[in-house]
């Protein structure tokens, strides 16, 4: 059964911010890379004793004296105690505590014939799988030669709202950028082909209406508009080549065999590319006083 959109959802009320996790970490994100870790490094764990393994005891020493700065001798004897420990900080601390714990553990955690170093098979198991959920659940974070990094700046999402805000009154821009952002942060079933498609569609709604042709393909409405507002020649060209990259016959508007070629990356960057010239068009246009018709 799909999942109908909550009204929240279908009429934007979400902000860009909730649906790509920012300084944030839900709930299901956590729950995910929780079971990472239990996966990885604790699942099969015995009950833990000074004489156990000494990947365990250098795992476990080091979490408690360097992350906790706790006292050595006030260590859980049981393994089952010093994981539940873990687990509530996963599941509940500030999101940059729980990412701080989870850099934590993997750069200390040693397999002997790896002489202890973070680059070891296991370590490279789970940020492939930790990347893999917090890809899939929109976090604005992945990690990169075993450090958490930001993928999403803030200069990105602040495009996107900007576009979003800014076309409220253009509904059908507004609506192309809309659909855009759902298909890109839909967490069941993303469609980033669309997605893109959504965003250029969105740059190519504005430019006709500047033009005042709705016939016009997105090229065509760039050229007629050069003669009403001031457009950079580079910014053309470069939405033009995308134009056709959109639209030539291996383009995304066509019937693509292989939806292996559009990823999130590829979606995301078009969303905010189109954002950010849209922003760029509607205030060129209201600079030139062009009343767009609606």
């Amino acid at each position: 059964m799909t999942q109908k959109k909550t009204f929240s959802q279908r009429f934007g009320y979400k902000s860009v911010r909730s649906e790509i996790q920012k300084e944030s970490a839900d709930e299901p994100l956590r729950n995910y890379l929780w079971n990472a870790l239990q996966i990885y490094y604790f699942e099969n764990l015995q009950n833990y004793t000074r004489d156990n393994t000494e990947e365990i005891k250098f795992l476990f020493t080091g979490i408690w004296v360097w992350h906790y700065q706790d006292r050595i001798d006030e260590i859980p004897d049981r393994s089952s105690a010093f994981v539940s420990k873990i687990k509530k900080d996963i599941l509940n601390a500030d999101f940059n505590e729980m990412f701080d714990l989870l850099e934590f553990i993997p750069e200390h955690y040693k397999e002997e014939e790896y002489n202890g170093g973070y680059d070891n098979e296991t370590n490279r198991s789970f940020y492939e799988f930790a990347n893999d959920g917090l890809k899939e659940f929109l976090s604005a974070y992945r990690f990169v030669d075993g450090v958490l990094m930001e993928i999403t700046s803030e200069q990105e999402i602040a495009a996107i709202e900007e576009a979003m805000d800014i076309t409220t009154s253009v509904t059908v821009v507004h609506d192309h950028l809309r659909r855009a952002l759902e298909l890109l942060t839909d967490r069941k079933a993303p469609d980033y082909r669309n997605s893109i498609k959504e965003s250029i569609s969105s740059v190519e709604s504005i430019a006709k209406l500047i033009s005042s042709n709705s016939k016009d393909s997105l090229a065509g409405a760039l050229d007629k508009i050069k003669g009403k507002i001031k457009l950079h020649r580079a910014l053309e060209q470069g939405f033009k080549s995308i134009y056709g990259y959109t639209s030539d016959e291996a383009g995304i508007r066509h019937a693509l065999t292989d939806d292996s070629v559009c990823d999130f990356e590829d979606a995301k960057f078009m969303l905010v590319a189109c954002s950010g010239f849209v922003n760029y068009l509607l205030v060129k246009a209201q600079k030139a006083e062009i009343s767009l018709e609606l």
